[in-house]
């Protein structure tokens, strides 16, 4: 893994994707969560293909501002660089855009773990 490396993960926007849907809101608008949950894609899709199939990345903290609504049929990127690796702890800065215009941006953290022991644990 290298600091700097970045992933974007794409959405176009559906009824099933809007605040209305998800219950976070009553506009036909993208939903915070919805947002949260491509950032968080992506940083998870950052560095996937360099752990072992045993392993993968969990997600503990994430702070996040939505600075822009975006309507049904817009396209969505959301993109995580990695910022820091600290043994299995991994910091990553995301953003999310609708084209070129920034809608949210902020700071996520994330841990490699163990697939089976982690299941184990719950």
């Amino acid at each position: 893994m290298e600091i700097g490396q970045k992933y974007t993960s794409e959405l176009t926007v559906e009824a099933c994707h809007t605040a209305e849907s998800l219950g976070s809101g009553d506009m036909p608008v993208l939903a915070t969560p919805q947002m949260v949950a491509l950032m968080e894609n992506a940083a998870m899709l950052n560095v996937a293909p360099q752990l072992d199939e045993k392993s993968t990345t969990v997600g503990t903290q994430i702070s996040v501002s939505h600075v822009k609504a975006s309507k049904i049929g817009a396209h969505i990127t959301a993109t995580a660089e990695l910022t820091a690796v600290d043994g299995r702890k991994l910091e990553f800065k995301v953003t999310a855009k609708d084209g070129d215009t920034l809608i949210g941006e902020g700071q996520h953290t994330r841990f490699i773990v163990d697939r089976e022991r982690f299941l184990m644990k719950l």
